[in-house]
C-alpha cells in the first residue's frame, strides 16, 4: 500500500485542499482588514503601495522584498521601493492601530506582554545600526542589526505590538552616520531595557496581567524597579549568577554568635549565594512537578523550585521578590531562573504558566521570517527599517486573525487559508478578468 492510499494521508490531504470559497472568503477578509488601516496612509498613492506590499508579503513569494513584490503585481519597483524605504507616512500611527485592534480583539486581563530583542544579520557598515554585537539567532557575536519587540500573548494566540531599533552608542554619538541613515534628532542612545519600558508604556491600553522577558532585561534592578513602580506584574529571567539571599518563610536563621552594640540577640542574615549554586544545593524532595500546557508534541511538563529571595544590585539590597527555578523534564533539561513581583495569593502555577508563554514569541518569529518576510529586507536607513517591520507587523497580525478564523488550526504553511494564492490587487482583477471572459466563451460553446 502507498503512503497515500493510508487513511491518515487522505484525511491530511483533505484538510489541506483549499476551497475556491476559502480563497475567495480569505481575499474578502483581507480586504476588510485593510480597510481599518489605509486611512491612516495621507495620500492615495501611499493606501495603493501600503495595500500591495501587505498582498504582496501574505503571497507566495520566496523572497518578499518590494522589487519582487512589485513584478509581480506588474508595475514599477522605484515607488515601492521609496515608500517603504523614505515614504513620507506615520509608521508608529500604524502600530498603535494595531495595539488597539489587538485590545479589541484579544480583550484579555490575563494577557502575557512578552518583550524580546531579535537580531537580523545583516552584511557591510551602512544600515543603520548595525555592528558585531551578540546574535541570540546564531548564538554568537555576529554583525547585525537588532531590534527590541513587544507581543501579546492570549489564549495560545500570539500577536504583535510594537518594535523599535536599537541604536548602539557608536552610532547614537556619530552624527555623520546620523545623517546618512536618517536617524531622527530625538533618538538618543538607550539601553534595551530602556527601549522595552518605553514599548511598554505605549502598550499600556492593551489588556494584560503579566510581563514577561528575558535575563537582558530582568537583570537590571531599575527595570523592575520601574515595573512596580506603575503597578505591572512581572515574571523576568535573570542569569543563573544572580546573588539572592534566600529567606523561605518560616525557616529559622541562626543567631549571631558575635556580640557588639546592635546585634544582641539579632539573627545573623543569611550570606547572599549564585542562585545556580542554590537550586544545585536544594534536595530532590523540594522540585515540585507541573504540566503547564499542551506543546505540539505533547504535554510541556517542568520541575519547579520557588523561594523567597532579595537581591543585591551593587551595594544595595532589593525589595523582597518571589524566585521561581524552573527545569524542563526532557531529556537536556533546560534549567530558567526567574524573579517574580506577584503577590503571595498569586498561585505560583499561574507565575509559571506565564513565564512559559514566553514561548510563543519564537513561534511568532518563525511566522513572521518564514510567511511575511520579517528578515527581508534591503532598507539602510532608520526610517526604511520602521517602515519594513511595521507592514511586516501588519501582514503577521492578519495572519493571527486567519488562524483564529480557521479555529485555531495551524494551516499547514502557517499562511491564511488560501494565502498561497493571493494576487495583489492589480494582478488579481486582471486574472478574475480572464476567468470570465473563459467562462463565458465555454458557456457559448456549449
Amino acid at each position: 500500500m502507498s503512503l497515500l492510499q493510508r487513511k491518515e494521508a487522505r484525511l491530511l490531504l483533505e484538510d489541506a485542499t483549499l476551497s475556491e470559497a476559502g480563497i475567495r472568503g480569505c481575499r474578502r477578509r483581507l480586504m476588510r482588514f485593510l480597510h481599518r488601516y489605509l486611512p491612516l496612509f495621507y495620500r492615495r498613492e501611499q493606501r495603493e503601495h501600503a495595500e500591495l506590499v501587505v498582498w504582496g508579503k501574505l503571497g507566495n513569494l520566496q523572497r518578499k522584498t518590494c522589487e519582487p513584490i512589485a513584478r509581480q503585481a506588474g508595475v514599477q519597483r522605484k515607488p515601492i521601493q521609496l515608500f517603504v524605504g523614505a515614504g513620507k507616512w506615520d509608521h508608529e500611527a500604524v502600530m498603535a492601530g494595531v495595539r488597539q485592534h489587538v485590545a479589541e480583539v484579544f480583550a484579555d486581563p490575563e494577557a502575557v506582554l512578552v518583550l524580546d530583542p531579535s537580531a537580523f544579520a545583516k552584511k557591510g557598515t551602512a544600515s543603520c545600526g548595525v555592528k558585531r554585537q551578540w546574535c541570540g539567532r546564531l548564538g554568537k557575536v555576529e554583525n547585525c542589526q537588532v531590534g527590541v519587540f513587544l507581543a501579546c500573548v492570549s489564549r495560545g494566540q500570539v500577536a504583535p505590538l510594537d518594535r523599535q531599533l536599537y541604536l548602539p552608542r557608536s552610532w547614537a554619538e556619530d552624527p555623520a552616520r546620523r545623517k546618512k541613515s536618517h536617524v531622527p534628532k530625538q533618538i538618543r542612545f538607550a539601553e534595551k531595557w530602556q527601549i522595552g519600558l518605553r514599548l511598554l508604556k505605549r502598550a499600556r491600553g492593551v489588556p494584560h496581567g503579566w510581563v514577561t522577558g528575558d535575563d537582558e532585561f530582568g537583570r537590571v534592578g531599575k527595570f523592575r524597579a520601574t515595573l512596580r513602580r506603575r503597578r505591572e506584574r512581572y515574571v523576568l529571567d535573570v542569569p543563573c549568577n544572580t546573588l539572592v539571599r534566600v529567606g523561605e518563610p518560616g525557616a529559622t536563621a541562626a543567631r549571631g554568635k558575635r556580640k557588639g552594640k546592635g546585634q544582641r540577640g539579632r539573627p545573623r542574615k543569611r550570606p547572599f549565594v549564585r542562585v545556580d549554586q542554590w537550586a544545585a544545593a536544594q534536595p530532590a524532595a523540594r522540585w515540585q512537578r507541573l504540566q503547564v500546557r499542551a506543546g505540539e508534541l505533547g504535554p510541556l511538563v517542568v520541575e519547579v523550585l520557588r523561594a523567597e529571595v532579595e537581591t543585591r544590585d551593587g551595594r544595595r539590597v532589593g525589595v523582597r521578590e518571589r524566585l521561581l527555578v524552573i527545569r524542563t523534564v526532557e531529556a537536556t533539561p533546560k534549567t530558567h531562573y526567574c524573579l517574580s513581583n506577584a503577590q503571595p495569593e498569586v498561585p505560583w502555577e499561574d507565575c509559571v504558566s506565564a513565564r512559559m508563554e514566553r514561548r510563543r514569541v519564537e513561534e511568532m518569529f518563525a511566522l513572521g521570517n518564514g510567511e511575511v518576510g520579517l528578515n527581508h529586507y534591503e532598507v539602510r536607513s532608520w526610517v526604511g527599517w520602521h517602515h519594513h517591520m511595521t507592514l511586516s507587523l501588519l501582514a503577521l497580525w492578519f495572519l493571527v486573525l486567519e488562524r483564529q478564523q480557521v479555529g485555531g488550526k495551524n494551516p499547514g504553511d502557517h499562511r491564511a487559508a488560501g494565502a498561497g494564492n493571493l494576487q495583489p490587487p492589480a494582478a488579481a482583477s486582471r486574472a478574475d478578468a480572464g476567468t470570465d471572459r473563459g467562462g463565458s466563451q465555454q458557456r457559448a460553446a456549449a
